[in-house]
């Protein structure tokens, strides 16, 4: 049966007896399997080579079609379970889905809807049955997938406050490649709020014809206009996710061009850009995500309280400005000293001799004025920027809608000083923008220390970005991701380095059976590569393990290894799990192929 509906299908491409390459590819395409145009030139080549001619026939095609689509480790599979290595029926599959999927629930409902889903062939699909076509299509499907099929949509409560949740944020999202002399770009914007982005940041500058613009100062970046920005966000802001969007200005601008911002975002943005509190005007807790859906929040300083805000709407404050104080210091970039105490450390006092020799002078921190449009700074609602001092002046002095953004340099002594970061983030800090600025930058742990959101560059590639990636693909990758209950509860005592009773130790086993159609080496003109596998967990330092595969030598379109891995995880909440495909070049170097990343509670068994 599975040879005559084959022939049914391909036999009108032969009227002419023999077809090329790319008819090969489009014949290929109707049969609603995954191919890579690569691996099939290859496979091509290979058979055309040995007479000298490029056309193919009949008998040809399936040979090509058996070789990329008919895996062993499928068939293998599927004589497991098919008496007569022909069909599986209801019965056979459903005792494959309980065996090897670890399906518990309604699998006589599952096994019919994947016949009726993956057959090709009609008449095996009316008698209940999957043919060995049918099992390769649903093996290859979304039904299968290492995620969790669950968490491909909003699952989590989206009813805590904003505060409980990580929320996947952007640095200089208008830059697109170079950060000092490459091109500022729309794309920017749209391709980060197509992957769920929900913290974009915008840095304004004063441009031409009081229209103002956005690129990163003082550098060769090219500029766009700010109304563009906006313009592009209204459109794109709620495609990927219905929560919230924060735009995080940076703002540079003359009080005269924070007035055009303000009616730029007013009149672009009408009814979606929040410009009143939800419920009470006085403010104790954040709004969760989900009261504040298709709702646009503008992150900026402000000037005096959310309550004189909403009372100053009514007016007309235009040309009106108010003054913020700010700390003049020199950057977080600029910063070398690893030495300065960032908590009060109590503890028996040192020898002299043990003592941490001077650090070097600092250049002294002076107070200065800013002038914020009042037009502007009433937009400001439930996301104030406010400079960040210490831990004890933020636990003393700020208000739940006052957020603290803290660079990449003084983060990293955060990390290394002080496990505490979390606790003052649950009780007072909603929102830590950390700018990550290189894209190898080893912030992963931020994460662990319940920082709430990691600005990362998204045009720039690399493992960070990938985990980040990974991270987000939770939850229906709306961009919002509840936190572990101990790192909402403000009593909890957990740090990542010593997780104590918050360990819920979970053991995994990962057997790493082949791969498919890789990616071949840029290095072989010969489709070949020699791949290994990595498989990496992230997450508290404890947790923190790397593992590889051996290497498979010259295959990259069915690589096999069928080796297993044995992990034990402490606080599986916040670990993830990577798998990275390399290849082989020389004992010391190896060539980037491909990967995915996943949170390690969305990875399903079978």
């Amino acid at each position: 049966i599975s040879h005559t509906w084959f022939l049914n299908i391909i036999q009108d491409e032969f009227r002419t007896g023999k077809i090329d390459l790319d008819s090969t590819m489009k014949l290929l395409e109707t049969l609603k399997l995954p191919f890579n145009f690569t691996h099939v030139k290859h496979v091509f080549k290979k058979t055309v080579d040995k007479r000298k001619s490029h056309m193919i026939n009949i008998e040809d095609f399936r040979a090509i079609y058996r070789a990329i689509v008919h895996r062993t480790e499928f068939q293998e599979l599927f004589r497991a379970y098919s008496p007569n290595n022909k069909f599986l029926a209801d019965t056979e599959l459903i005792h494959f889905l309980r065996k090897e999927q670890y399906e518990t629930e309604t699998c006589e409902m599952m096994a019919l809807e994947i016949i009726l889903k993956h057959e090709p062939i009609e008449e095996v699909r009316k008698r209940r049955q999957m043919s060995f076509e049918g099992f390769i299509r649903y093996m290859n499907s979304e039904d299968c997938s290492i995620f969790k099929s669950e968490h491909r949509t909003v699952y989590q409560d989206m009813n805590y406050p904003l505060c409980d949740y990580f929320i996947s944020s952007s640095h200089n999202t208008y830059l697109i490649s170079d950060q000092l002399i490459g091109p500022s770009d729309l794309w920017g914007y749209i391709s980060a709020l197509l992957k769920g982005c929900r913290c974009l940041e915008i840095d304004c500058w004063d441009g031409s014809d009081n229209e103002p613009v956005v690129y990163h100062g003082h550098t060769l970046t090219s500029k766009i206009l700010f109304s563009s920005v906006i313009q592009v966000i209204d459109k794109y802001a709620f495609v990927a996710s219905d929560y919230p969007v924060v735009l995080s200005l940076e703002n540079h601008c003359s009080s005269q061009q924070q007035e055009v911002m303000a009616e730029k975002l007013e009149t672009i943005l009408g009814d979606k850009l929040l410009t009143s509190t939800i419920g009470d005007t006085e403010i104790t807790q954040l709004p969760s995500p989900e009261a504040l859906k298709f709702k646009i929040l503008v992150k900026n300083k402000k000037v005096g309280t959310i309550e004189e805000g909403m009372l100053r709407r009514d007016l007309d404050s235009h040309g009106e400005t108010g003054e913020v104080s700010d700390i003049e210091n020199i950057s977080d970039e600029d910063e070398t000293d690893d030495k300065a105490p960032l908590l009060p450390k109590n503890g028996s006092a040192k020898r002299k001799s043990e003592e941490n020799p001077p650090a070097p002078p600092r250049k002294k921190a002076k107070m200065k004025k800013i002038k914020i449009a009042l037009a502007l700074s009433d937009l400001v609602i439930y996301t104030k920027s406010q400079k960040f001092v210490s831990f004890e002046h933020s636990l003393s002095n700020q208000k739940c809608y006052e957020n603290n953004s803290i660079g990449e340099t003084k983060a990293r002594k955060f990390i290394k000083h002080s496990g505490n970061l979390f606790f003052f983030n649950q009780i007072k800090v909603e929102m830590l923008l950390l700018p990550v600025i290189h894209s190898q930058s080893p912030l992963w742990s931020s994460f662990e220390l319940d920082v709430q959101s990691m600005a990362l560059n998204f045009q720039t590639p690399g493992v960070q970005m990938e985990l980040q990636n990974g991270k987000f693909l939770d939850n229906g990758g709306c961009g919002y991701i509840l936190k572990p209950e101990f790192l909402r509860d403000h009593n909890s005592t957990f740090t990542p380095q010593n997780v104590g009773r918050y360990s819920k130790p979970m053991t995994l086993s990962i057997k790493l059976i082949s791969g498919h159609q890789l990616p071949p080496s840029n290095l072989s003109k010969t489709n070949k590569a020699d791949p290994l596998v990595h498989i990496e967990i992230y997450g508290v330092p404890g947790d923190q393990v790397k593992r590889k595969s051996s290497v498979v030598k010259s295959n990259a379109l069915s690589p096999r290894w069928d080796e297993t891995f044995s992990f034990t995880v402490q606080v599986p909440e916040l670990a993830l799990i990577r798998f990275c495909v390399e290849d082989e070049i020389s004992l010391v170097a190896n060539e980037f192929l491909g990967q995915y990343t996943l949170p390690l509670l969305s990875l399903g068994k079978g």
